[in-house]
């Protein structure tokens, strides 16, 4: 399944985000926050102050219900998040991105635009059938979200760490028994 852009980069702001959350903790400070803007740049409004980020650390908990929600209930809290938002969906084109849709007015604030971007990508994901590509990494100690975006579907751990940790840990697992 291929997602549009804006869906998979919506997907992707939405799980590191979530992920800040787990130890160690990545979304601390303003720093952090200017780390996440560098790697997704949200367009509009950037207040990038203390409110600013405890507004997007308060919504975590939230991201991560919605993302990893059965099917169903997935849809009720994207009818959730839409019903409380105020609206104004337009076409838009900036930064070098084709045209694309922005749900709500670039003015309102980011942790509100992030949970309706988030939102709008996952009427996509539930429309497609397609929930099963976020997870919980597949490490036993770990409770990142895994995003699963490789047409095998192949990806069961959030980061390379996880990944080299489990696989040499399969590999030492071989070796002692050969």
């Amino acid at each position: 399944m291929n997602f549009t852009d804006d869906t998979e980069e919506a997907l992707r702001a939405a799980v590191r985000l979530v992920n800040s959350a787990e130890e160690p903790e990545t979304l601390e400070t303003l720093t952090d926050v200017e780390a996440f803007l560098t790697d997704f740049p949200y367009s509009g409004r950037l207040d990038r102050d203390d409110a600013e980020l405890a507004a997007l650390r308060a919504i975590r908990p939230r991201l991560r219900d919605m993302l990893l929600a059965p099917r169903d209930e997935m849809a009720r809290h994207v009818n959730a998040a839409l019903a409380e938002a105020r609206l104004a969906p337009r076409l838009v084109r900036h930064d070098g991105i084709d045209w694309h849709l922005h749900a709500v007015d670039d003015e309102r604030p980011l942790a509100e635009r992030v949970l309706i971007e988030t939102a709008m990508a996952l009427i996509d994901v539930i429309r497609a059938d397609e929930g099963s590509r976020i997870s919980i990494c597949a490490d036993e100690t770990c409770e990142a979200l895994a995003l699963d975006l490789s047409r095998n579907r192949s990806k069961r751990y959030c980061s390379t760490t996880c990944t080299n940790r489990n696989a040499v840990a399969a590999y030492r697992a071989r070796r002692a028994n050969a």
